[in-house]
């Protein structure tokens, strides 16, 4: 084809797509020969030839919508925003903090006594009195081989652990709650694409299996108040989290009862460790220091409670999680699915 061929073919070709390219408002200053603010890229795009001087780059920044903003002068709104009397040490000016989420007020919790909640991560109304009564010496007997393989990964992988932290028990703390806090959501997280596959009903396993998964934080977030972790135990969490998360994923794609069947175990020797750090703060070998502020409200625990009330409370918890996770692997190994049980919703 010859270049004067093809220069035709070309302005056909744009002129039947010059309205899909350019919005009305950019067609118009094109037409009227106006010039455009500036550019993406910095620089002037033009197609000599064709449409003049008309920059294609900047006429698809434009969009439709908000050509017919600007065409019926409307004007979007920004969130309203209101000064504090604080002064802003790195701008050096007043500190602005927002009021409103687009016209919807922030709501104002307080406590019983009138004081304001304090806390974003939870609310009045999700807290509770952890069951201390609950067995803390019950062991789910390993009789088949499933059950095996998963008792003895769990011991396997216990005693590096107790080897790197020894004594320190809030440290240890740390480490075990956040690997305790990924098997909830990971199984969670996978019961609810099934059941958006399958449109069919969990049976509150979903949200059983997520309220486990926040406990367990909430657990990380109470010893965080207590200690601080060292580079290097960050480090040891950000590796053995990488791990677990993804060997977890795959075990609870292969095998459901497997996976919970692990974490069933893996409980029980988080049960045994809050145990040892209990009979270690009533031998006076760890300061029972006064609980954090937030352990009081999440627990409902007396304003002068104590570490050992706090571990009391999450030792409970710890039972309650191996109580569900094999009770979870129970119900699949003979034959059934869990939304033929109803999850123990709303225990911890």
């Amino acid at each position: 084809m010859s270049r004067r061929g093809t220069m035709q073919m070309t302005k056909l070709l744009v002129g039947q797509t010059r309205q899909r390219l350019f919005s009305t408002a950019t067609s118009k200053n094109v037409s009227s020969g106006t010039k455009f603010a500036p550019n993406v890229s910095g620089q002037r795009f033009t197609n000599h030839g064709i449409l003049g001087s008309a920059p294609i780059f900047e006429g698809r920044y434009w969009s439709t919508v908000a050509s017919e903003v600007s065409r019926e002068g409307k004007t979007v709104q920004p969130p309203k925003v209101e000064y504090s009397g604080e002064d802003d040490h790195q701008g050096g000016g007043k500190t602005v903090a927002i009021s409103s989420y687009w016209g919807v007020a922030p709501r104002k919790i307080s406590k019983e006594d009138g004081s304001p909640w304090r806390w974003n991560s939870f609310r009045p109304w999700e807290t509770y009195t952890a069951d201390t009564s609950i067995d803390v010496k019950k062991h789910h007997k390993a009789d088949t081989f499933m059950d095996k393989f998963a008792y003895w990964t769990v011991q396997t992988l216990k005693y590096p652990t107790y080897l790197f932290f020894q004594r320190r028990h809030i440290c240890h703390a740390m480490l075990l709650e956040t690997v305790a806090a990924v098997p909830g959501m990971v199984g969670g997280m996978l019961l609810h694409a099934k059941s958006l596959r399958r449109f069919e009903h969990s049976g509150g396993w979903i949200k059983a299996l997520l309220e486990e998964a926040e406990n367990e934080r909430m657990h990380l977030m109470t010893f965080l108040e207590l200690s601080q972790p060292q580079w290097y135990e960050r480090a040891l969490v950000f590796a053995v989290q990488g791990v677990f998360f993804n060997a977890y994923f795959v075990a609870y794609v292969v095998s459901p009862k497997l996976a919970h069947r692990i974490v069933g175990y893996l409980e029980e020797e988080a049960v045994n460790s809050y145990t040892e750090f209990l009979i270690d703060l009533e031998k006076g070998l760890v300061e029972n220091q006064p609980a954090p502020a937030i352990a009081i409200d999440y627990w409902r625990l007396p304003p002068d409670a104590t570490l050992k009330d706090v571990v009391t409370v999450i030792r409970a918890d710890e039972a309650h999680h191996r109580d569900l996770n094999h009770f979870a692997s129970d119900i699949q190994c003979q034959g059934h699915e869990l939304k033929e049980y109803p999850a123990p919703i709303g225990y911890h």
